[in-house]
């Protein structure tokens, strides 16, 4: 046994020997990969905020009862805050080039920190399996552009239970297949699929849009922006609708330092976010409703989804719109593969290689990642199991807390000055061992900024529950409301309970830029954290 589980081991890639705490991919990014400029981070932006999930969003805020015009305020303001949590808790990586995983070792401790990283396994998994199937919506309409007939040509022998057809799964099946290049692909490496995809998305939404409003004729728009004007909704569903926007993103903030710590140099991944980040995620979702609006009367009915939409183009148009639909679902299937590889599959890699370090690495953990979510059953995900997506859509109700604790332990307990070396020694010698390696003060402050958007969250995901309307309202901005509980209760119970080793790291150590400052000398001269390590162990 201990001769395979050797072979299992990962390389060390001419970093550190693998074990419990340290592997190269989870090691500070030295010089030679951190290769990420401004425009990486710009088009990585645009992939994440620029693709189906990005163009639904007015539907969910309309469904809540928003008007159009609501919707896109919503948005607006959800997009902005995003972005501001989004720059601010990825600072971390950009300076200290740390990933998600181990920044959260100086959070909850060296053993507390899988609890997070847990929550975010499980969600990249699910998400990446979501994701893949919606991409393989994307196939199916190039499948059905070739073969109008498809459903005839590929049989369905799957019952109805499942919620999808043969055919369906089919394309599901090739877009997973043709996702496993990309996947192999080293995060350091990826800036030229960004710029492919990037570039295709965008001329995809600028075609789209046009052809819609130029083929619109005097139907002008459909009932979405020109029906008859309600009140619309009051204003806790307008700040239901922020939340919501936030809470689309909010895995994402919660682990950007995974792709911050990437940056060639910090102001490049502070700037291609800052930019690119509200800009993109506001116009997709604007011209989700406006491409929606513009096509409902040709149509019948309002095509939110753009498979959907593109399918209904193949129904009621000849060769021309075929050709059309099929390019417009080969750039969906582009877009999807470039937010869900780096969204999901990567960031299910970073994590797994962090919590098993000795035998995962990036790809390894990707690849399994993948793997794993055909066991989520995304068809029945997609098409039936409604109260699981409400849960989904939801999550924020815990990240909120996290991405809290976060944000206040870089900023105020820590002072933005970290010492890096501890993060690797799982042993009392590291000064974010805490309490038998965890963090208490972490795990009570998540409890409490968790538990008051409770009831309002089990009223949403089964309505058949009722709580008191205050609870609701708690719910309706419960990623901002926990963040804040949660941050003021972490530094409320450092300041009460101390933990005398990090606070006097913070007071006797250098200025946090000459700090960051003397790590990125080091690992850029191949001052390996092994070497470090054991120096460290050893005084």
């Amino acid at each position: 046994m201990k001769a395979f589980l050797k072979r299992l081991e990962v390389d060390s890639d001419g970093g550190p020997v693998p074990d419990r705490w340290i592997n190269n991919d989870i090691k500070p990014i030295e010089a030679s990969r951190r290769t990420w400029g401004f425009w990486t981070f710009h088009n990585f932006w645009v992939l994440v905020n620029s693709n189906i999930s990005s163009f639904m969003t007015g539907s969910s805020l309309i469904a809540l009862g928003l008007t159009w015009w609501q919707a896109i305020i919503a948005i607006v303001i959800g997009q902005l805050l995003s972005t501001i949590l989004v720059v601010v808790n990825s600072l971390p990586g950009a300076y200290y080039h740390l990933g998600f995983p181990v920044a959260n070792r100086y959070v909850w401790g060296m053993y507390g920190s899988a609890f997070v990283i847990w929550n975010r396994i499980l969600l990249s998994v699910v998400w990446y399996g979501f994701q893949s199937w919606i991409g393989g919506e994307c196939v199916y309409v190039c499948l059905q552009a070739i073969w109008p007939n498809l459903e005839q040509r590929i049989p369905n022998h799957l019952s109805a239970s499942t919620g999808t057809t043969s055919a369906s799964f089919v394309s599901y099946v090739i877009f997973m297949v043709i996702s496993l290049p990309v996947i192999y692909v080293r995060p350091h490496n990826l800036k030229y699929l960004f710029y492919g995809s990037a570039a295709t998305i965008l001329i995809f939404e600028i075609v789209l849009l046009i052809w819609s409003l130029a083929t619109m004729g005097d139907t002008g728009f459909g009932s979405t922006i020109s029906g008859p004007e309600s009140s619309g909704g009051s204003g806790w569903n307008i700040a239901f609708g922020i939340i919501s926007t936030i809470g689309s993103i909010a895995a994402g903030i919660l682990n950007q330092n995974d792709y911050a710590r990437f940056a060639r140099k910090p102001r490049d991944a502070v700037w291609g976010q800052l930019i690119s980040f509200p800009f993109y995620a506001i116009t997709c979702a604007i011209v989700g409703i406006l491409v929606t609006a513009a096509t409902q009367e040709r149509f019948g009915e309002a095509k939110w989804n753009l498979p959907t939409l593109l399918s209904a183009v193949i129904e009621h148009g000849g060769s021309r719109s075929r050709a059309a639909a099929f390019f417009g679902g080969a750039a969906l299937v582009i877009s999807q593969i470039g937010v869900n590889v780096p969204g999901n599959a990567l960031a299910g890699g970073f994590d797994l290689a962090a919590t098993f370090p000795q035998y995962i690495n990036i790809r390894r953990g990707a690849y399994l990642t993948a793997l794993v979510s055909i066991a989520c059953n995304p068809w029945k995900l997609v098409n039936t199991a409604t109260t699981f997506l409400a849960v989904l859509s939801s999550y924020s109700v815990f990240l909120g807390p996290m991405t809290g604790l976060m944000i206040s332990s870089y900023f105020i307990i820590n002072q933005r000055k970290i010492k890096v070396d501890d993060l690797f020694i799982g042993n009392s010698s590291s000064i974010y061992w805490y309490t038998m390696g965890v963090n208490w003060r972490a795990v009570v402050a998540w409890i409490c900024g968790t538990v008051p958007s409770l009831p309002g969250f089990a009223a949403y995901v089964k309505p058949s529950v009722v709580v008191p309307t205050g609870l609701t309202h708690i719910y309706y901005i419960c990623f901002l409301s926990g963040l804040a509980i949660s941050a003021a209760v972490y530094c409320s119970l450092h300041y009460l309970f101390p933990v005398l080793a990090v606070r006097d790291f913070v007071q006797t150590s250098p200025p946090a830029e000459v700090l960051m400052r003397e790590y990125r000398e080091r690992w850029d001269r191949g001052d390996e954290v092994e070497t470090i390590l054991t120096e460290t162990t050893k005084s």
